[in-house]
């Protein structure tokens, strides 16, 4: 028997649902709680579309609000990994290719190969679309963390340079705001949010 479009379109949509269970390390602005990967999708997509005019040249904003709704669908299946848990990044894109494979492909060819293809321009970060929507996709934990006095970067001993080195695309997705971002960086190390570079004494 033959499944119909609709409830293909259907079941994904009941499918993704989960996200919202899917908890991230970046705690609320306020510091009640952790943040679900659906609350960040839907954050990202806001930015995307409040930040626009510091978009580069040749970013496509539709397709950029698209990457940054279905990017972390993949976490349903692979869960969210701690971007500084070294070991877990290691077989992060195994798992979320797997993901992918399965999520995507509840939808109808078309459709899932659409956002198959949206997906996996993000994770490569090769156009300008997908370096602006991975930009975003840095700034907005910075964001949290500076609001919640340091929230994740304090519970997980985090340095100021490895946030630097976590926020270096936005250098090149969106270069208009890394004058803002350096800025960010240097409040909160000010402020004792983040703690500065380890000093080793000879």
């Amino acid at each position: 028997m033959t499944i119909s479009r609709l409830t293909q379109q259907i079941q994904f949509i009941i499918e993704i649902d989960q996200l919202k269970q899917v908890l991230r390390q970046t705690l609320l602005n306020d510091g009640s709680r952790r943040e679900n990967s659906a609350e960040h999708s839907w954050h990202l997509a806001m930015m995307v579309i409040v930040l626009a005019e510091y978009a580069p040249q040749g970013v496509a904003l539709l397709n950029a609000i698209k990457m940054v709704l279905i990017h972390d669908l993949v976490e349903i299946d692979a869960g969210d990994t701690f971007c500084y848990d070294v070991q877990g990044n290691e077989s992060k894109a195994q798992r979320e290719a797997q993901a992918a494979l399965r999520l995507f492909g509840l939808l109808p060819a078309d459709q899932a190969s659409e956002l198959r293809s949206l997906w996996e321009e993000f994770e490569t970060q090769e156009t300008p679309t997908a370096k602006f929507a991975a930009a975003l996709d840095r700034i907005q934990p910075l964001l949290h963390n500076q609001q919640n006095h340091g929230g994740t970067w304090l519970i997980h001993n985090i340095t100021r340079d490895q946030v630097m080195k976590r926020m270096a695309p936005v250098e090149i997705g969106a270069p208009e705001l890394w004058l803002f971002v350096q800025q960010v960086i240097d409040d909160c190390v000010a402020a004792g949010y983040l703690k500065d570079a380890l000093v080793v004494i000879t």
